[in-house]
Parts: C-alpha cells; sequence; structure tokens
C-alpha cells in the first residue's frame, strides 16, 4: 500500500517536471533571434603565388660534395671544438685529485687583500683562492665570494668536443647555528 503511494507520488511529480519549460524558452528564442540577425564574415582566400622556375648551372657552382672543402671545415670545426680544451700535459695539483662533491667550504679568510676559501676534504682543511685549479674536471676557480667558490669546468660532450661549465661549492652551515 505505501509502495503504490510512493510509486503514484513519484509518476505525478515526474509529469509535472515535464510540464515545464524551466525557463529556457526565452533563451532559446533569444538564440534563434541573435542567429537570423548574425552573418557569417568568410575572408577570402588570399591569391596563389605564381611559381618562378629557378635555373641550376651545375658547372658554374662549387661542388658541395668536393673533398678539398669538406677537409677544410673538418679542420676548422677541430679547431673550433678544441679552443676549451686543458692542458693535459701539465702536473696536476694537489686539489685536482678529489671530485668536487667531496670538498666542503666551511668559511672565507682574507689575507694581503686576496680572499681565501677554507675547503675542507676529508679531514684536511685547504685555503684556496682564485686562479687555482681544483677537481676531476680540469677545474680552475674563477671567485670565492663570502658564500661560494666558482669554479669554471672543461669537459668533454658526446662528441668528443671540449666544452666549459660552470660549477660551485656553497658554504655549509653548522647544524648548531640553524
Amino acid at each position: 500500500m505505501m509502495r503504490t503511494r510512493l510509486t503514484v507520488l513519484a509518476l505525478a511529480s515526474g509529469l509535472l517536471a515535464g510540464c515545464g519549460d524551466g525557463g529556457v524558452g526565452e533563451t532559446r528564442a533569444w538564440m534563434k533571434q541573435v542567429e537570423k540577425q548574425t552573418a557569417p564574415k568568410v575572408k577570402p582566400l588570399p591569391e596563389p603565388k605564381t611559381f618562378e622556375p629557378y635555373g641550376y648551372a651545375a658547372r658554374e657552382a662549387q661542388d658541395p660534395f668536393d673533398q678539398a672543402k669538406l677537409l677544410g671545415e673538418m679542420a676548422r670545426m677541430a679547431q673550433a671544438s678544441n679552443a676549451n680544451q686543458p692542458d693535459l700535459e701539465r702536473p696536476k695539483e694537489l686539489l685536482e685529485n678529489f671530485p668536487l662533491d667531496t670538498m666542503r667550504m666551511v668559511g672565507t679568510i682574507e689575507k694581503g687583500g686576496v680572499k681565501y676559501a677554507l675547503l675542507q676534504v676529508e679531514r684536511t682543511l685547504h685555503r684556496v683562492r682564485s686562479g687555482q685549479r681544483i677537481g676531476q674536471n680540469y677545474g680552475r676557480i674563477t671567485r670565492v665570494s663570502e658564500g661560494a667558490v666558482e669554479i669554471r669546468e672543461s669537459v668533454q660532450d658526446a662528441t668528443g668536443d671540449w666544452v666549459e661549465r660552470m660549477a660551485h661549492i656553497e658554504l655549509q652551515q653548522r647544524a648548531a647555528a640553524k
């Protein structure tokens, strides 16, 4: 009995909901009016460009596969790629035996107008300045500041060319200071 009442009530409310337009009648009328007033604007296509043939005179042009030209270009490229090549014959300095990630900057000092960074490697403290060699990638210290040591390294890329990249060692803060 209760179930039939609920069913009848649900059907009646569904029929009543279907009778109204839900307030969209005005919106539909406005959309039709705007659609009639709006005319589509289509730009005309541009005129196609005329093809002008180019005459290729093979006898007058330089051969792109000429051996002399290719060898000259390869020599020029090899010279350019070796511009960043470090001096591999010079004796290494002490700090060039250690990778940069094993070094910690623990402070700076100034002596005679020259700023030095204090680097700790393993349990040894080293004093370094601009111009010194450091790290295993032919690094040279370019700048010592209060918070970091800036280093320019020369490394070979995948093609064997020498390229420069920048690295730095930042000042390590003690846990107690935090």
